[in-house]
């Protein structure tokens, strides 16, 4: 068997000088309280930019109001970070190569903390969305650099925990987002939403610096691929934007929905011809010639896009069916994280021994269950009913996100990392968009056809109608009042079977995915992670 770049060196030895003309060297794994501290570091700075992508949700009144704005303008404070940080994302590699991971790492953790400060000292919407850009615009290279820091940081056959350790944090903080959120809200001012950012930023920006700096990535001066960027901002901006306020525009009964939809799809064609025949592509669309990325980039997104719109679906149907505080539906979601927590490290270890395509399709399995489970719920479901299926979620979670970027990054040289942990980054949190605006739509539309169909059967001359209107006005209800509380008892059971079948078709995609994952090639059995991943520096 030869020996790939990414072969761990001993502990004790210098990293190895490249070849002339060769590819870099790749620098030997951390040891005892440096990986340690490294590992901390590097997850803080991710746990803090992933939080950033929720926490603002659960604010936005608090925001709105003290801004004198309406809500849905105040939904650019989370549109603008989305649509900036999805631009800066496929960026990743070409800023990777252009100026050092490390480098470019910590300038974008000092970067973020001042986009923070400055957020929670805007006087008014229009600072508040521009800081925001600004936020998410370095927010991007960090998670896909911190990856790739984090693997260089581990020994190839311990790649797998370090992926484990790295992915805790990207789990939990989308849960722990709007429970923060709220309560600093609740108890503070929403500009401390931002203020926590700083003391955290700058621990991490600093210990990072202090292990890292010394393991540097090699830097190439790249031309800028100006009509690629361009085209980039373009269609990615159209796409986001069209996510986001598609709901509130009613779709593509708006003109504007229809434009930017146009927009998008012109400018995805146009981008994806220029970057296939440009030298120095802003993006590298080449990855996708690699099978294993392919598979495992499209089932990670389309297995997030079903997850991240049911997560966001529940507390939803929790405070509007259920009577439950925005706090009261978070204690119900936050649960999620537990067992993630707890097998994820496992998930790690194992990667070394089994086919990620096992661990896969089991936790597919899992969230299928879980599915499944919540398609039987109904509006008089208690705690325990509702808790069971997001408790076991988070067994399936260890087992889903590790082992499937694992498979994506598998076999990729350490120089191709970077770029694409990015594009796999980019396209999960977009397919995230995508499943959150798909989920909330599809909740009312169904919602809005089986009320019809309800209604039907509940004609205004049958006896048990007839009895029930009569009972309430015996009560002292007016006819109007009574015919009112009968409509809304309509009105909440068809939007908890709306999203009891949206819970049944999430189960069915989850079945076809376990298929999906099967197209890909085993990783290397040892390697626990991506053949060279390990020397990702």
């Amino acid at each position: 068997m030869t020996t790939n770049a990414s072969s761990p060196a001993p502990a004790d030895a210098p990293a190895a000088q490249p070849a002339p003309g060769g590819p870099p060297a790749a620098h030997p794994p951390l040891q005892g309280g440096q990986r340690l501290l490294g590992t901390v570091a590097l997850s803080a700075a991710v746990f803090m930019n992933v939080l950033d992508t929720s926490i603002a949700n659960v604010s936005l009144p608090a925001i709105s109001g003290d801004l004198g704005v309406s809500t849905s303008q105040g939904t650019w404070v989370i549109t603008s970070f989305a649509v900036a940080n999805a631009i800066a994302l496929p960026l990743t590699g070409w800023l990777t190569m252009r100026f050092g991971q490390v480098r470019l790492f910590v300038a974008s953790v000092l970067l973020f903390i001042i986009a923070s400060w400055l957020c929670g000292l805007a006087p008014n919407l229009e600072s508040l969305i521009a800081f925001r850009v600004l936020q998410g615009l370095v927010a991007g290279p960090m998670i896909p650099l911190s990856q790739t820091l984090m693997l260089g940081s581990y020994p190839r056959e311990k790649s797998g925990m370090a992926l484990a350790l790295w992915a805790m944090t990207t789990l939990v903080a989308p849960v722990a987002g709007p429970l923060m959120g709220g309560w600093i809200s609740d108890n503070y001012s929403w500009p401390w939403i931002f203020y926590i950012n700083i003391p955290v930023g700058l621990v991490a920006a600093w210990v990072s610096w202090s292990i890292y700096h010394k393991r540097e990535s090699p830097i190439r001066k790249l031309p800028i691929d100006t009509v690629g960027l361009v085209l980039l901002v373009g269609w990615i901006a159209a796409l986001q934007i069209m996510l986001d306020k598609g709901k509130e525009l009613d779709w593509f009964a708006s003109g504007a929905i229809v434009m930017l939809a146009v927009v998008a799809v012109v400018g995805l064609v146009f981008f994806v011809i220029w970057e296939l025949t440009e030298r120095h592509p802003v993006v590298d669309l080449r990855l996708f010639a690699g099978r294993n990325f392919t598979v495992g980039a499209l089932t990670l997104s389309i297995a997030y896009a079903v997850f991240f719109g049911n997560v966001v679906l529940l507390p939803l149907w929790l405070q509007t069916q259920m009577g439950y505080t925005a706090t009261d539906a978070g204690m119900v979601t936050a649960p999620i994280g537990l067992l993630a927590i707890v097998f994820t490290p496992i998930v790690g270890r194992m990667l070394a021994r089994t086919d990620p395509r096992i661990l896969v399709t089991v936790a597919f399995g899992v969230f299928a269950a879980v599915s499944f489970m919540r398609s039987n719920f109904t509006p008089q479901a208690d705690i325990v009913t509702l808790l069971e299926p997001t408790v076991l979620q988070g067994a399936g979670m260890a087992a889903f996100f590790v082992p499937l970027v694992s498979l994506t990054l598998a076999g990729l040289p350490p120089d191709k990392i970077a770029s694409a942990s990015g594009l796999s980054n980019f396209l999960r949190i977009t397919a995230g968009a995508f499943g959150t605006s798909i989920s909330t739509t599809m909740w009312e539309d169904r919602a809005a056809m089986h009320h019809a169909h309800l209604t039907e059967h509940i004609a205004s001359g049958s006896g048990a109608t007839s009895q029930a209107l009569a009972n309430m006005q015996g009560a002292g209800m007016s006819p109007d009042q009574a015919l009112a509380s009968i409509n809304n008892l309509i009105n909440g059971q068809a939007l908890t079977m709306s999203v009891v079948d949206i819970f049944y078709g999430s189960a069915i995609i989850f079945l076809v995915l376990t298929a999906m994952v099967w197209l890909a090639k085993p990783g290397k059995r040892g390697a626990g992670a991506p053949a060279d991943a390990g020397g990702a520096h």
